[in-house]
């Protein structure tokens, strides 16, 4: 029995792409394990699964100041020891990390204990948790072409992003039914991310009146970020985070009103959705979405808003005019090049996993 240690977390985006990777390694026989934070939102979604989770400490790295940048060093320093006993005990052949900060001590601890590590980089631009594990790293996935550049060349490999099975067998009808809708009016879902966005979720909220008159909508708005005043609106629904249900909704979906995070977009393009992509303003992250949806937009699948430049007005236009095209972005989404990047990164986890141990 092969041993696989599967790591990330923080925000579902670094989850999802080891969950779509579940079935296949265990196919290919591999006993999983995950190591997670202690209180994060992999912990909620990996318990879905059986499969072992080990919470360990973990801080973040802000680019801006904050109290906790005094006290999250030291949980960092724990969480490679806790990393470190783990790895000891599980002795796993290989580990994959999809990102987040928790996985920092992970691939550290790896490399000391000598175990090869493959890491996954979903956006254009490495993130800072990745680029920490670079030179840990035995081989490195990448979801854009572009990321390849800013990558070491003798162990980086175009992949893109792991996408689940389970999201292409939704059934539209199951969706319309689960939120109460009717087939005879086109739905539009609204995602914010898994923590939510409080400006796009202000802004659907802003012109719902106005959508209403014409789609049903679904809005996933992120945990602790229901409108109670908007329950029980005819034709809107919503919720502050989706799972089971999720393929259904998508299914159900005319248009999708997202955020531009990478495993997000990567699912709405094999899903062949018509899309309006609102990236996270530079203020609020470090630009990644940004890239994504202007390759997305170069690329001819995604109408993107500014954050920055985000009205009302400029919603309901964005939305009349992807309703319009929207057979122009099918065809786009559909003319390009889909990777089966499940086996792809399974096949670099096999030889990674049968290279042997990693140098120091």
């Amino acid at each position: 029995m092969k041993r696989i240690i599967l790591t990330g977390g923080g925000t579902a985006g670094h989850v999802t792409p080891n969950i779509a990777l579940i079935p296949e390694l265990q196919e290919r026989g591999y006993e999983i394990h995950y190591i997670g934070s202690k209180t994060g939102i992999e912990k909620e979604l990996i318990s879905n699964f059986d499969i072992p989770y080990y919470g360990i400490s973990s801080g973040k790295l802000r680019r801006y100041f904050d109290i906790k940048n005094f006290t999250d060093p030291f949980r960092i320093i724990k969480g490679y020891g806790e990393a470190e006993k783990w790895i000891k005990k599980i002795q796993p052949d290989v580990i994959f990390s999809k990102g987040g900060f928790v996985t920092v001590p992970v691939v550290k601890a790896a490399k000391r204990r000598h175990v090869p590590c493959v890491l996954h980089e979903s956006d254009i631009s490495p993130g800072l948790a990745n680029r920490l594990c670079l030179s840990s790293a035995t081989a490195i996935c990448a979801n854009f072409p572009e990321t390849l550049e800013n990558l070491p060349k003798d162990k980086a490999y175009l992949t893109g992003s792991p996408i689940r099975s389970e999201l292409f067998s939704g059934n539209r009808l199951k969706g319309l039914d689960f939120c109460g809708f009717t087939a005879n009016k086109p739905v539009i879902l609204v995602i914010g991310g898994s923590l939510g966005s409080v400006r796009v979720n202000e802004a659907v909220r802003e012109i719902l009146p106005q959508l209403l008159e014409n789609y049903q909508i679904i809005h996933l708005c992120g945990k602790d970020k229901i409108d109670e005043s908007l329950q029980g609106t005819e034709g809107y629904v919503q919720y502050e985070y989706i799972q089971k249900e999720l393929c259904d909704l998508l299914d159900a979906a005319d248009l999708v009103i997202s955020r531009a995070g990478a495993n997000a977009i990567c699912e709405l393009l094999a899903l062949h959705k018509p899309n309006i992509l609102i990236p996270l303003s530079l203020e609020a992250s470090r630009g990644d979405q940004i890239l994504n949806a202007a390759s997305f937009e170069k690329q001819g699948f995604s109408y993107v808003i500014k954050e920055e430049e985000l009205t009302s007005e400029g919603l309901l236009e964005a939305v009349r005019q992807v309703d319009e095209k929207k057979q122009e972005y099918v065809a786009a989404m559909v003319a390009s090049n889909q990777q089966d990047a499940v086996k792809r990164v399974a096949d670099i986890i096999d030889a990674t996993a049968l290279s042997g141990k990693s140098e120091e």
